[in-house]
């Protein structure tokens, strides 16, 4: 049925959609359907096969309606079936298949029914203009009776579907979600107007609180001034996260001891909801004193200490045990990409005590803390800053796009630990699934992705990966597990993060199977061939130069020998030239940019199309054909040391 417009309205005790403009009934459709052929359908003698009687039967018609057609030479049966609309309240009913088919990430039962859904029905309704369109779902039928705000509104009649927003208004119930967002937003912003405050406008936290109130009215409480001496992270997290609360910053940047917070409802009494909503934040705030005055008697040693029993996993082993192979797999990555020596040794300092904040009362209570109070308990016991960021970071990215690690030793350190779980969780046969990855593994390798590509760092990931691996299984016994040969499995996995995060970066879809499909294991040699093609495909020559260099791959594939090309076998001076430019290329390859390396190879199209011309690569003799295969192979192995070149699309 055709309609103008949809609303959408939700709120903690409703959802709901307003169509407008439905059309009264379901238009009438004419289709012609296609049968079995006439052959079929017909016997020798005209008479109707089984056949078609069976089709016209399924479209609800008979044999009289047939007529045929002709397609490629061949008669066909035909009908045309016409379907006469049904009207809107006929149809309507069947709303009640789409509510109960809705699907919720956590879902409830209740009284004696084992039908589950986000929350217990309470009421229905549903109108079409003024009738009731009338349908049950458990003990709950449909009407025109909806309720407003639970302590200010009342029930309501709606006497037709286009007054719903309006009668919920009139009790308290502002149905549409923006224009409650749109309030909160402006009675917030008239506070901080009001009281020359600067309020962060976290959209997260906003869309929240939205949807935790009907008739929102924001107010502002205070707490004491002793509690700025705590960490802002560890206030603005005891306000936001715990309590939904908005900080108060002043003009500076500098945090007040306020906060605003909003009501679901209107301003009556709320002097009391303000002194409830102080108590319950002064009561964590005292908690959240308290564990950080004594967290400080600690010693980030014993901190340490005390990590040799906590679990990472079960299978794996502890958290301590965890932070021994950190170390040397930060310390094979440092050395890799040339770190200085001081902040090698920074590195290792931030690795041997990085998870030490695990086990601090503050980190117990706001789990959403950690790294951020590993920073600052570490420069309250004297650790340099690096060291002390370095802590903070190594969790960094916590989301797929999140922020990313600015120090190096940081993003080393990030680095490691995430490469440490999927190493071990994969050992351990803990890899993901399909439909699962509960220990989050692809988006720890995604960051691994988006830090390297940040830093530009060469990685060759399975010279590092054979590294680490024979670094561990060398004392099973210290590091908590020996590292299983999954090697394969490993890299499959990273390099389909890598196919992940050149997608979101609007690669072209054939540039990014060429580019994993690349015989080559450096994450930033395989980043920069992306940049590369995409760089060059508007280029005059792009098409010709790819075209010849696949008509070299799809050869030199075939030669999987080890052969030398025998220049005393050339037959023609294309091969000569052909070999010079190759021997050229191949004596900088290995020392030259992705670039470098794409220009050289393109270079190459006039001598390949000359070679082809005037070359018989297929030659009957063996040894002259072995020796042009080898040829080849050479310009093939360079190729797909940049990209599977003949994965590209050049039409």
């Amino acid at each position: 049925m055709t309609f103008t417009q949809v609303n959408m309205f939700s709120t903690p005790r409703r959802l709901a959609l307003q169509v407008q403009g439905l059309a009264e009934k379901q238009a009438d459709t004419q289709e012609e359907i296609k049968g079995p052929a006439k052959k079929i359908a017909m016997d020798e003698n005209g008479n109707w096969s089984k056949a078609a009687q069976g089709f016209v039967r399924g479209q609800g018609l008979s044999t009289e309606d047939i007529y045929f057609k002709t397609m490629k030479d061949t008669e066909y049966v035909y009908v045309t079936k016409q379907t006469i609309g049904k009207k809107a309240i006929d149809v309507l009913p069947g709303l009640k298949e789409v509510l109960t088919s809705l699907t919720f990430p956590v879902t409830m039962h209740w009284n004696k029914y084992d039908f589950e859904y986000i929350r217990p029905i309470r009421w229905l309704v549903a109108l079409l203009g003024d009738q009731i369109v009338p349908f049950k779902i458990l003990d709950v039928t449909t009407d025109r009776i909806t309720y407003g705000h639970r302590f200010l509104g009342n029930a309501v009649a709606l006497e037709n579907a286009d007054v719903y927003e309006q009668r919920l208004a009139e009790q308290y119930v502002i149905a549409d979600h923006f224009k409650r967002q749109e309030m909160i937003t402006d009675q917030i912003q008239s506070i901080a107007q009001e009281n020359n405050w600067q309020i962060d406008k976290d959209e997260d936290l906003l869309a929240e609180v939205n949807h935790l109130v009907e008739y929102p009215t924001a107010f502002v409480g205070d707490f004491a001034d002793k509690y700025l001496q705590l960490p802002d992270e560890v206030l603005i997290t005891s306000m936001k996260e715990h309590q939904r609360y908005f900080e108060v910053k002043a003009t500076n940047g500098e945090l007040l001891p306020h906060f605003i917070s909003v009501r679901n409802g209107n301003q009556t009494k709320i002097e009391n909801v303000i002194q409830g909503n102080e108590k319950v934040l002064v009561a964590r705030l005292e908690d959240a004193e308290f564990f950080y005055q004594e967290d400080q008697k600690l010693s980030i040693d014993e901190c340490v200490e005390k990590l040799k029993s906590v679990a990472f996993h079960e299978k794996i082993g502890s958290m301590y045990e965890k932070m021994q192979r950190v170390q040397e797999i930060a310390r094979i990555i440092g050395n890799y990409v040339d770190l200085s020596t001081e902040e090698l040794a920074d590195l290792q300092r931030a690795a041997q005590i990085y998870k030490f904040d695990l086990v601090t009362n503050m980190v117990d209570e706001f789990p959403e803390l950690q790294g951020i109070m590993g920073e600052k308990y570490a420069l309250l016991k004297g650790e340099k800053s690096d060291v002390a960021q370095a802590i903070r970071e190594h969790y960094l990215p916590i989301a797929s796009e999140g922020e990313l690690p600015l120090s190096n030793i940081g993003a080393v350190l990030a680095i490691a630990d995430k490469l440490d779980s999927v190493l071990t969780f994969f050992a351990a046969e803990l890899k993901p699934k399909s439909s699962s990855d509960p220990y989050a593994l692809r988006r720890q390798t995604y960051g691994i992705v988006r830090i390297l590509a940040n830093k530009q760092w060469s990685f060759p990931f399975k010279e590092l990966q054979e590294k680490i691996t024979r670094t561990i299984n060398q004392n099973v016994d210290f590091y908590g597990i020996h590292l299983a040969d999954q090697a394969v499995e490993v890299r499959h996995f990273l390099k389909g993060r890598l196919r992940q995060f050149l997608l979101a970066q609007n690669h072209r879809y054939d540039i990014v199977e060429a580019v994993i499909d690349a015989a080559q294991e450096d994450i930033h040699q395989l980043l920069e061939a992306a940049m590369t093609l995409n760089k060059h495909l508007n280029d005059e020559d792009f098409k010709s130069s790819i075209e010849a260099l696949t008509r070299v791959m799809n050869l030199g594939q075939k030669d999987h020998s080890t052969n030398e090309v025998d220049p005393s076998l050339f037959e023609n001076e294309t091969e000569e030239k052909l070999y010079q430019a190759v021997q050229e290329i191949e004596d900088k390859f290995t020392s030259q940019t992705v670039e470098q390396n794409y220009q050289d190879l393109t270079k190459l199209r006039p001598l390949i199309e000359d070679y082809f011309d005037q070359t018989m690569v297929m030659a009957e003799d063996e040894t002259l054909r072995n020796n042009r295969l080898a040829q080849l192979r050479k310009i093939t192995q360079m190729a797909i040391a940049v990209a599977s070149l003949n994965d590209l699309v050049t039409k």
